[in-house]
């Protein structure tokens, strides 16, 4: 009774713990990638980047408004300018506080100032290369958030070919083990009839032996695949992903020169290079305004108190207008604007050998796209022909013509040959993808 109640709890506890596994969640292509760039941790700092850049904006044009503050301060002392002053400013000064002995040997005193001050700049130079800075460095992270969601959408791409990939290897290990279970069934039935040798049939379950041991680690391959596959779209941990379709080779691309000068157009590291270019340039102007004159205008008003916060024993404004210009700096200036110079042509150089490697990667892969194909059509005919050798050695073998050796040598080739269709195909669609990918605009291409 208690054995039957220990095995009652122990299937109510399987099955709930099968109740409560996550389904496993069958994305397309395309699903695959909107819910990458929905839910990829990668994706979501690039966005947060884009984000603080364009408060970056934000407090840049700040400067262009006044500023206004409010202060409430209290000061005690007994120091005879700073008495003298407090009573001023507190409309107590009277006649008796001529006298020496006070002026020298004031009691102390205190004060309470409330202040209400506003600020404008009228003329400073530095706002605008300062605001322009920011705008760059938005457009900058703005293109960064950009080249995130291309890389990561090549990325859940590549993944999905993976898993892709790993089920065609694993039904090429099945069809193996079909092979071979048949080869090592012929060699029994021969045996059994007195014609053919127990090495044979050894070395026949020795080949299934083998083929199973590929078969597990096909298999194993698979489940890697879905799990890479499920951390670059972003699933949760525990949470299973499958793919429905297949994903088939992407349409042939347009000629070479067009994807090079699509490529010079769409990608995203040239684009920031020009941004980068451009915060060089507004680097060099902030420099140069260093040479020049700020202006600005001012106003307060005041109220002091002796004996509270915030009174008004005496009140008092005060308006006008600054000019600053540094005359000298110890060479300062003329080394920030050397500096912003330097910086600004290794931008430009940067940006034109980036021009140079992206029209040579549009080219490689292109080529490779192609090679891809020639492999891909090698692969199938070898996949034909292995299919035929196999299918004549054993005929050959069932009437005694050809050894065992002979048969599962074929069969290795053929076992050998599946495999590379398998990887071909899914490196065939993978090539077409990349052509995209270093055209810059494989994102578009794919979620058409």
């Amino acid at each position: 009774m208690k054995q039957a109640f220990v095995i009652l709890i122990l299937v109510a506890v399987t099955a709930g713990q099968a109740g409560a596994a996550s389904p496993v969640q069958q994305l397309t292509l395309k699903e695959a990638i909107g819910r990458a760039l929905e839910n990829n941790h990668l994706v979501k700092a690039a966005g947060y980047r884009a984000a603080a850049a364009r408060q970056g904006v934000a407090i840049a044009k700040s400067y262009y408004y006044p500023t206004l503050a409010f202060e409430e301060t209290l000061a005690a002392s007994n120091a005879p300018t700073q008495v003298f002053m407090m009573k001023l400013d507190e409309a107590r000064f009277t006649q008796n506080d001529f006298l020496t002995s006070n002026l020298n040997h004031p009691a102390t005193t205190h004060d309470f100032k409330t202040a209400l001050t506003v600020s404008l700049p009228l003329y400073r130079p530095s706002i605008a290369p300062l605001r322009e800075l920011a705008v760059r460095e938005s457009e900058k992270q703005d293109l960064g958030l950009e080249a995130a969601r291309q890389e990561t959408a090549f990325q859940v791409f590549s993944r999905y070919l993976d898993v892709q990939k790993a089920r065609a290897q694993l039904g090429a290990a099945g069809q193996a083990i079909g092979d071979a279970r048949e080869n090592l069934r012929l060699a029994a039935v021969r045996r059994d009839a007195g014609v053919g040798l127990l090495s044979d049939e050894l070395r026949a379950r020795t080949h299934l032996a083998g083929v199973e041991q590929h078969l597990i680690a096909a298999r194993n391959d698979l489940e890697l695949a879905k799990l890479r596959l499920a951390a670059v779209v972003g699933l949760k941990n525990g949470e299973e992903v499958d793919i429905p379709e297949q994903a088939h080779a992407v349409v042939l691309p347009p000629p070479s020169g067009d994807l090079v000068a699509a490529a010079l157009e769409h990608r995203s590291e040239l684009r920031q290079y020009h941004a980068e270019l451009g915060k060089s340039e507004a680097a060099l102007k902030l420099a140069r305004s260093a040479y020049l004159p700020e202006v600005g205008a001012f106003a307060s008003y005041r109220m002091n108190a002796k004996d509270t916060p915030l009174g008004a024993d005496n009140d008092a404004w005060t308006a006008g207008a600054s000019l600053t210009w540094q005359l000298f700096d110890g060479f300062r200036r003329d080394r920030d604007r050397d500096r912003a110079v330097a910086e600004r042509s290794a931008v430009a150089e940067q940006l034109e050998q980036s021009r140079r490697d992206i029209a040579l990667q549009v080219q490689e892969t292109r080529l490779r796209r192609e090679e891809m194909g020639k492999r891909l059509e090698v692969a199938r005919h070898a996949l034909r022909d292995a299919e035929e050798t196999v299918r004549l050695l054993t005929r050959r073998f069932e009437n005694s013509l050809t050894t065992m050796v002979e048969v599962l040598d074929a069969q290795s080739a053929l076992n050998q040959v599946r495999s590379n269709l398998a990887e071909s195909e899914a490196e065939y669609a993978l090539a077409g993808g990349r052509v995209y990918h270093a055209a810059g605009t494989f994102l578009k291409e794919i979620m058409k």
